[in-house]
């Protein structure tokens, strides 16, 4: 079985490609998720690096979480992922679905690296991705939206059926956001073997982008409650 790592947001795309990765086959040893220097927070997503390191206790897969600057993500990143290798990592998960400017740099960066690209969501329609991650029983929360598309009401939205059929035929987005139009955080489903339970949180608008800003969580047991944050 090839050891491989997930490149790791927190969020659905992310998480639905570690998912179909293990269902490939490929063994997920390590979740690498990068955070900016500057605030400690996944960029464009705004989430929190203590909340990602529950989330990854969570799903119970070691967290590898590298800070990065916006002028030296490459390098960062890159190193991340070269301390991964010497632990046996033959190759790297990747969520993207149709921009080809992201595959590419990802396929660049692995083969400047020696391993493999792994795009397990590649092609897929937005629809299909969506659909396949919440029918895999998958919950996740809007937790990032680029204001002047999806307004303050679709922050805190869960990803659900519902919506799901008011994204898809929206002209002006893409339905899984791929151009950035909103971002998510994966709270429980088939990976995790503790749910995370948001406690408390508020709305705030930076910069154009409307951010859930989680106050207080817990990680809760599939059967019963766990201490937590």
């Amino acid at each position: 079985m090839i050891k491989v790592a997930a490149s790791w947001s927190g969020g659905k795309d992310s998480c639905l490609a570690c998912y179909e990765a293990i269902r490939e086959g490929y063994e997920v040893s390590y979740l690498v998720n990068t955070i900016s220097r500057e605030f400690r927070r996944v960029r464009f997503h705004g989430t929190e690096a203590g909340l990602v390191q529950k989330q990854a206790q969570a799903v119970g897969i070691p967290l590898l979480q590298k800070e990065t600057s916006g002028d030296d993500y490459e390098r960062d990143f890159k190193e991340a992922i070269r301390s991964v290798i010497q632990e046996g990592v033959r190759g790297v998960a990747f969520g993207d679905i149709r921009l080809d400017r992201n595959r590419q740099w990802a396929e660049k960066i692995c083969k400047e690296l020696g391993v493999r690209a792994i795009e397990p969501l590649w092609g897929r329609s937005s629809a299909q991705v969506l659909r396949s991650f919440v029918e895999a029983g998958f919950e996740a929360t809007v937790v990032c939206t680029q204001a002047n598309l999806l307004g303050e009401e679709w922050v805190g939205r869960k990803l659900d059926k519902e919506f799901i059929e008011e994204l898809v035929g929206r002209k002006e987005i893409d339905a899984c956001g791929e151009n950035g139009e909103y971002h998510t955080l994966v709270t429980d489903g088939p990976l995790f073997k503790k749910r995370i339970e948001i406690c408390q949180s508020r709305k705030l608008m930076r910069n154009g982008y409307w951010f859930l800003d989680i106050r207080t969580y817990r990680l809760v047991g599939k059967a019963h409650s766990a201490s937590g944050r």
